[in-house]
């Protein structure tokens, strides 16, 4: 497949090398530069890696990139990399990488949680828990608490929480000191709220922020 560019824009060179030569690829957080160019040297020339790290501790972001010379092999390596990689072509540099990498992760994490949800809708012992007496040892109810060290994006998070069914309300907010993120979320039953809390308390969104997803009393009778 070869990408046509228009008569408008630069040089061919240019072209390629912000959009056709340049791979985004999630990998391990062990792993190194040298690691990621020796899984995907197999696929053509490659120009340079990197690995995205946080900021403030330097630890991986379980991110990267990698350059090949030509966009053949960038096309090569997303065809024919191991699925765990996710590889896609990455946004050109003008573009906020951070902003990027957030879209880039929550987009996977919903494909994972929705291949993981869907059975849910359809097993019956899902939305039929039995008392919570060896089972769950907290107060359940409908109703979640989250938290992030990180502020949310309401339209994220209610596509997010969404995927399990029965979402009635997730309510944004947050901390103007802190810049922390804060929310409410709503399911219609407590079948649904246990299932959400059990597959994202925890789970790091974006990479390097981990959500804490506790129960909120909502004034039922949590023995049901």
């Amino acid at each position: 497949v070869f990408i046509a560019q228009s008569r408008a824009s630069g040089s061919h060179r240019d072209v390629e090398d912000e959009e056709l030569t340049r791979i985004f690829v999630m990998i391990p957080k062990t792993f190194t530069e040298e690691d990621l160019r020796e899984k995907f040297k197999m696929y053509g020339d490659i120009e340079y890696c990197s690995i995205i790290k946080n900021k403030t501790t330097g630890e991986s972001k379980g991110l990267g990139y990698v350059r090949y010379l030509k966009p053949s092999q960038a096309a090569l390596a997303i065809e024919e990399c191991d699925r765990s990689y996710r590889a896609i072509l990455a946004e050109p540099k003008n573009k906020s990488s951070e902003s990027f990498e957030y879209d880039y992760y929550s987009n996977n994490m919903r494909q994972e949680l929705r291949g993981n949800t869907l059975p849910f809708c359809m097993q019956p012992e899902f939305c039929g828990f039995e008392k919570p007496e060896t089972r769950i040892q907290e107060p359940v109810s409908k109703r979640l608490s989250v938290v992030s060290r990180l502020p949310f994006i309401q339209e994220q998070l209610f596509a997010l929480f969404d995927l399990v069914p029965g979402l009635e309300y997730c309510d944004v907010q947050r901390d103007p000191h802190t810049n922390s993120g804060y929310a409410v979320i709503q399911y219609s039953s407590a079948a649904s709220a246990i299932y959400a809390k059990y597959k994202l308390h925890g789970f790091e969104y974006p990479p390097g922020n981990r959500l804490t997803v506790i129960f909120l009393e909502d004034g039922n009778d949590s023995s049901e």
